[in-house]
């Protein structure tokens, strides 16, 4: 992970270190009357997901944005992107997605992706953007102050079908079903053997950062990959669960003073409520996702103040026994373009 001068290698090690951003926004120090915002996925890389970038406007001069990955693939699109919208936002804080950690052909092809990780954070730092290699940042709000956490932890191919005990059968049983994620082609993640050992060094790490976090601070978790897997139940292709997370993560929510995990990468924005903690799935997706389903919501996402219902159902997983295009109409394909039977060219 990254050392900085200006900050610890990890997140915040104590609320008392975490950046006080009041004086930023308003200078007479009372409370700002912002809002937490999140959205992901964006994909600029797309023509016209780039054209929706205009929309993406604060309410108000106090806003903050939490951007939780799959911006571009690119590296000089994500920061251009970062740029912008630090431009409107008062504050904004990114977290990577897979899309980020891939190899491209034509630019710093020679980066594996720790390295290409390490990049970006050098320049979201420079733009003042905050990651997940800083002090947590201090959201002050109508309803009191909350640290919130970009989170960086990958997957480890733990959330696998029934039947399936070990990585090398869930990835054979995903070939066989033509649904391998585009990750096992495209992310290096050298000098880690391979991303799932990559995925336990990030969990650790983070792990002891929240561990020695003040509890009586409450968190928003912001990672790309959902913290629990229940999120997942509702994925047309349940082999592609194994590319969204790790069940390392699955008590965080539980463990320690989460007031909501905010996370995108399955392309099905919706609110849904586990053990008590509310959770956001903030995804753009891709056109043919989001002209299809719209923005009923809008294109941001309001995490804090928490507008409401008080209460949201957990939509029950699909049947055992239905076929893989068998799904409710409003459940979306699981990340189409990001799966494949084979290599991409």
């Amino acid at each position: 992970m990254l050392a900085h001068p200006a900050a610890p290698e990890v997140a915040c090690p104590r609320a008392s270190r975490c950046r006080d951003d009041r004086t930023e926004t308003n200078d007479g120090g009372a409370v700002p009357d912002g809002r937490l915002l999140a959205v992901s996925d964006l994909h600029v890389g797309i023509t016209e997901n780039r054209s929706t970038l205009d929309a993406l406007r604060p309410t108000g001069p106090d806003d903050w944005l939490i951007v939780a990955g799959d911006v571009a693939e690119r590296v000089r699109d994500v920061e251009a992107t970062l740029r912008f919208l630090t431009g409107r936002f008062a504050k904004v804080l990114w977290t990577p997605g897979n899309h980020e950690l891939w190899s491209t052909a034509d630019e710093q092809s020679e980066l594996a992706a720790p390295a290409r990780y390490r990049l970006l954070v050098e320049r979201c730092r420079a733009l003042g953007v905050a990651t997940p290699e800083d002090p947590y940042p201090v959201w002050y709000g109508p309803d009191g102050p909350y640290a919130v956490a970009p989170v960086f932890t990958l997957y480890d191919y733990s959330w696998r079908v029934p039947g399936v005990t070990d990585k090398q059968q869930s990835l054979a049983r995903a070939h066989e079903n033509g649904v391998v994620c585009t990750d096992e082609y495209r992310i290096d993640p050298a000098p880690h053997p391979a991303v799932d050992d990559w995925c336990r060094e990030r969990v650790a790490a983070t792990e002891r950062a929240l561990a020695a976090h003040d509890p009586g601070l409450p968190l928003v978790l912001a990672s790309h990959w959902p913290l629990d897997r229940r999120p997942t139940d509702v994925l047309r292709y349940p082999d592609f669960a194994q590319w969204c997370g790790t069940e390392l993560t699955a008590d965080w929510h539980r463990r320690f003073n989460v007031a909501a995990v905010v996370y995108g990468h399955l392309h099905i924005p919706r609110t849904t409520w586990y053990d008590g903690v509310r959770f956001e799935e903030v995804s753009l997706g891709y056109p043919r996702e989001w002209r299809r389903r719209g923005h009923p919501r809008g294109l941001l996402r309001q995490v804090l103040p928490y507008p409401g219902p008080a209460e949201q159902p957990v939509p029950p997983p699909p049947p055992a026994d239905a076929k893989p295009d068998a799904k409710p109409s409003s459940k979306p394909d699981a990340k189409p373009g990001s799966t494949s039977g084979a290599k991409p060219a």
